[in-house]
């Protein structure tokens, strides 16, 4: 359901102010001197402090904040409304510690709609996303959910990566002076996004090196978070360096060794799922008592998945299969990240001052929740979800943001031969190419122009610049991706982290046509297949987001798969992706810039006006000669 909200209160947001005046009136409320507004009374209760249940308790509520805790009758003052569940047992809401809620590809109000039944009552937001696309306007988009009474806590993280390199151009600049405005603007951001450009923070000679050192600052003047992004960072040297830099976590370790050095290093480890089960039995067997400096977070997980598998709930049930303690695990989406974060005032804990952000299990053990509650009442019963979302119309700032006043041609995406030639040298790459080179490859010459070689799996690959109104083109040939299927392409505005406009295809023709498709769209997927186009899905806020439920958007998902399925996808044999063959989801991920990647493709700009160029040392190199 959609309902326009009216006259919001003002304690939807924090700040100082009426941060003060919201405690004096907790403080009498808890003295039993002024009414409460509901108490909700439970077989027991966590403690995620220390780890105890306590058998039942009553936690009492007034406005979105719990305002006293104790055994069930012990409340001294006045209760307008008790609610008993006597077979509940009551835990906090979930946190996510690190999450980039665009992935979803959900506006805020609807991601809200999706993960509160799971239990996910906060999030702290990575915002690199749309910071690229929108830096000006980042802290506003966030905060208008809450501002018009969604219950989902949203606590912003300027992107560091904005930029992601000094070698990228267009949607967002960040430096010490915007960091120090965001955190002097709200109490809600929590500090500094994920610094992934470690080139860039070791290097002086490093282009972005001021810049980011200059975020960092700013951050650690405002007693903010740094977060980390140490991805293939696994020698000594390199993780005590990347510590002493002050980055405070990691969520990119992959093997248990890997996660030992670095929490033993100080750093605040974030495990997502896909490592989780092996990382979790190694850490067991180690002995490993204190998982105080561990989180579970879901990063970056769709509509779908999330539809499919749960949120920041399904890490947890992995972990607790692994032989976790279904205590520690919840503190793991609790207090764990909300103490890394330094929000535990405000989140993390069934305790008073805290939002009234309760989790009601019916299952302790299996972690099955019966009902959620969210800013002192309950929004969720089952997997359905009771509260309102409240009704946005984002404006031409959120919603135009694919800006490409031309329409693409096929002649853009040729890659024209010396005259006489009739092969030509090209240069190679592959999806989550990591390494130092590039491979080169002779490819043949047809009517002027470099071809793609099937034989190979060598196809075309792009990058369509979608900010500066011109649709400036870098293109090459990689190996192992897109269609083999004639005249068929697929495109997608979502591009980490820039978030210009990828396109795969094995006609120049068809990666035309699926790219027109998304400027029409205001971003999203376009699949082409054999000439025609034949599906599309809509992403129409910042190119990444939709502002709908999340069943309405995996329907238009479901519709590209099963398209999808009808292309023959080409892989390089000696290189399986971990994904399963079929519609390349995960080449949304395969234009990142940061490390451990070397030579990658950006959009061109005065920067990078070849495309092509080695991040880690700036190098650029034509794709044939």
């Amino acid at each position: 359901m959609r309902q326009a909200m009216n006259a919001i209160p003002d304690d939807l947001l924090i700040n100082a102010p009426d941060e003060v005046r919201i405690r004096q009136d907790l403080v009498l409320t808890a003295l039993g001197h002024r009414p409460a507004d509901r108490s909700l009374r439970v077989g027991r209760l966590l403690d995620v402090h220390s780890r105890t249940w306590s058998e039942d308790q009553e936690i009492v509520f007034k406005g979105r904040r719990i305002a006293w805790v104790g055994p069930a009758g012990d409340y001294p003052g006045e209760v307008r409304e008790r609610v008993h569940r006597p077979d509940l047992a009551a835990v906090p809401g979930f946190g996510e510690v690190h999450k980039h809620i665009e992935s979803s590809h959900l506006t805020p109000e609807w991601e809200a709609a999706l993960v509160l039944p799971h239990g996910n009552t906060w999030t702290c937001e990575a915002s690199h996303e749309f910071s690229n696309v929108n830096g000006a306007r980042n802290l506003e988009f966030w905060f208008e959910a809450r501002r018009r009474g969604s219950p989902l806590k949203i606590f912003p993280q300027p992107g560091s990566a904005v930029p992601p390199t000094a070698y990228e151009w267009g949607g967002g600049w960040y430096g010490r002076d915007e960091q120090a405005r965001f955190m002097s603007e709200s109490l809600m951001v929590t500090g500094l996004d994920e610094v992934m450009d470690w080139p860039a923070v070791w290097n002086p000679d490093n282009p972005s090196y001021k810049r980011l050192w200059g975020m960092i600052e700013a951050t650690f003047a405002a007693r903010g978070v740094v977060e980390g992004h140490a991805s293939g960072l696994r020698d000594l040297p390199s993780i005590n360096a990347f510590a002493a830099a002050g980055l405070a976590s990691d969520h990119e370790v992959q093997t248990p060794e890997e996660t030992w050095d670095k929490l033993t290093r100080g750093l605040f480890v974030e495990l997502r799922v896909y490592a989780m089960d092996e990382i979790v039995k190694w850490l067991l067997a180690k002995g490993l008592q204190d998982w105080s400096q561990i989180a579970f977070t879901t990063d970056d997980r769709s509509a779908s998945h999330t539809l499919e598998l749960g949120a920041s709930d399904h890490n947890a049930r992995v972990a607790i299969e692994a032989g976790l303690a279904p205590e520690i695990a919840i503190q793991c989406l609790t207090i764990n990240p909300a103490r890394h974060m330094r929000l535990t005032p405000f989140v993390g804990s069934l305790a008073p001052g805290r939002f009234g952000d309760v989790v009601l299990l019916s299952d302790v053990a299996k972690l099955t929740i019966a009902e959620v509650w969210a800013d002192g009442a309950q929004i969720s019963e089952g997997k359905r979800y009771l509260g309102q979302v409240p009704e946005i119309l984002w404006p031409d700032w959120a919603t135009k943001t694919v800006n490409i006043k031309r329409s693409i041609k096929p002649q853009d995406f040729e890659l024209r031969a010396e005259p006489g030639r009739t092969t030509m040298r090209a240069a190679v790459i592959r999806p989550f190419h990591w390494h130092p080179e590039f491979y080169t490859l002779e490819l043949p010459v047809r009517d002027g122009a470099v071809q793609r070689d099937e034989s190979e799996a060598i196809t075309k690959f792009a990058i369509v610049d979608r900010f500066s109104g011109d649709g400036r083109i870098a293109k090459m040939f990689w190996r192992g991706c897109g269609p083999r299927t004639p005249e068929t392409a697929v495109a997608c505005s979502v591009a980490h982290d820039k978030h210009n406009i990828w396109v795969v295809g094995s006609s120049d023709a068809a990666m035309a046509k699926a790219v027109n498709a998304l400027i029409e769209l205001q971003g999203g997927w376009a699949l082409v297949r054999e000439g025609e186009l034949v599906a599309t899905v809509r992403f129409e806020v910042g190119g990444l987001m939709s502002c709908r439920s999340a069943q309405a958007l995996d329907a238009e998902m479901q519709a590209l798969y099963a398209e999808g399925r009808k292309v023959d996808w080409m892989y390089e044999p000696t290189y399986r992706p971990r994904w399963y063959p079929g519609f390349p989801e995960r080449l949304m991920f395969a234009t990142l810039t940061c490390a451990p990647w070397s030579w990658v493709l950006v959009a061109p700009c005065e920067q990078a006006p070849l495309g092509f160029i080695n991040v880690q040392t700036g190098e650029a190199h034509p794709v044939v000669w």
